[in-house]
């Protein structure tokens, strides 16, 4: 990978990190929040899916946007916007306000993967954007992980409106240097793959694809498992275990550091399968892994009886959803050709639904069940199913071409 590519990559990890950062900081702040704007706990679900629902709605606009006007202008904009309703976050005075604000700030936050698939699109061949997805997708982890401690220390420090004054100002500087600093294509044109890319296909051309479908429902799954991590797995290890917030911030950060490992594993792996025998399976084998990690070990959480065993299985069940995560972007990047942005985000769309319904049916399967354990159930039926849709989902036309 040429240092240009490499400079690309390590931009969109760290917009990756600033994302989860801005995204998972209000489950560390809901216990202040909740105190100050007297929130329930169905009020701040309501909260949380708020931001779920605006940030899956607008994935296929936000797509297209990124395919038509080009990465770097649309990446400069969303960042900014987003970074603005981060600050925003910190002014409101009750639960419509931090509704309306929360679901505008997901809109907002909508375009950053799909900007960054085509810009991994525009940039790099098929054999390298397996490891670019991975370290690109470890970004949001490490950012989520990070966003548990920096809260912490910032709602000590400073007091929660505060934070997320502070929290925006690292997106505008990254907003400013990629406009600089970006171009929509490298030095010399455009980047020529190693295999001739799918032909562009139309949104509705997508979306009735068997593969497609199939790859929208496990994107959902692994949401639905994932989403856990930034909403409720904090609130829940407090509550649960008796533990402190800052116990529980430390607890946190361990699940969310194991999907990052996950997503470098995950990304060097489908790029290495590429390059051998296995080119056709270098999508399926990681993900069919994953899903069935993620079965396992999100079924045995509630079982666990200290905070050490629960956050352990939660580790081995964020490890295995997020291996998931690479092979997930490269299908859609492959099959989707000069459409990479709509196609992604139509993905993307579907997985963040599941992030929406995972926010609200952790309370409301708790309250209906007085036990996490029918959530838990529901996320591991969801990640066997998608063992099945990745063994149908065959190779994309790339991955399935040969040397």
């Amino acid at each position: 990978m040429s240092l240009a590519r490499l400079a690309l990559v390590a931009a969109l990890f760290v917009l990756s990190l600033i994302t989860y950062i801005d995204r998972a900081a209000i489950s560390s702040a809901k216990t202040p929040m909740s105190a100050e704007l007297a929130l329930t706990d169905q009020q701040m679900g309501a909260v949380f899916s708020a931001f779920a629902l605006g940030y899956a709605l607008a994935q296929v606009p936000s797509g297209w946007f990124a395919d038509r006007l080009g990465p770097r202008l649309a990446l400069a904009t969303v960042v900014t916007v987003w970074s603005l309703f981060t600050a925003m976050t910190g002014l409101v005075r009750g639960f419509g306000a931090l509704i309306v604000v929360r679901f505008l700030f997901g809109i907002a936050e909508a375009g950053a993967f799909p900007g960054g698939a085509r810009a991994i699109y525009n940039w790099l061949p098929p054999g390298e954007r397996g490891r670019a997805n991975g370290i690109m997708m470890s970004g949001t982890r490490i950012g989520a992980a990070l966003a548990f401690p920096l809260m912490a220390w910032l709602l000590g420090r400073w007091g929660w409106r505060n934070a997320f004054f502070l929290l925006a100002v690292p997106g505008l500087l990254w907003a400013l240097f990629w406009a600089l600093l970006f171009r929509n294509h490298p030095p010399g044109g455009r980047a020529q793959h190693e295999a001739p890319s799918a032909p562009a296909l139309r949104l509705g051309e997508v979306l009735r694809s068997r593969g497609m479908l199939l790859n929208m429902f496990q994107y959902f799954s692994g949401n639905f498992t994932f989403f856990i991590c930034i909403s409720w797995m904090l609130p829940y290890l407090e509550s649960r275990y008796r533990l402190s917030l800052g116990e529980a911030a430390a607890y946190s950060m361990i699940p969310l550091a194991a999907g990052g490992l996950a997503q470098w594993t995950s990304g060097f792996l489908v790029d290495a399968l590429y390059r051998s025998r296995w080119r056709a399976w270098s999508r399926r084998l990681p993900a069919m892994a994953g899903f069935g990690l993620a079965a396992a070990a999100i079924l045995a959480v509630s079982s666990m009886e200290t905070a050490a065993g629960a956050v352990a299985c939660f580790a081995a069940a964020t490890f295995g959803a997020d291996l998931t995560i690479s092979p997930s972007w490269v299908y859609a990047i492959d099959i989707g050709g000069k459409s990479s942005g709509a196609v992604s985000g139509s993905m993307n769309m579907l997985g963040n639904f599941g992030s929406f319904v995972s926010a609200n049916a952790f309370p409301f399967l708790y309250g209906l069940t007085g036990s996490a354990f029918a959530y838990f159930a529901v996320a591991s039926l969801l990640n066997l199913l998608s063992v099945a849709c990745w063994a149908r989902m065959g190779p994309p036309p790339e991955a399935g071409r040969p040397s």
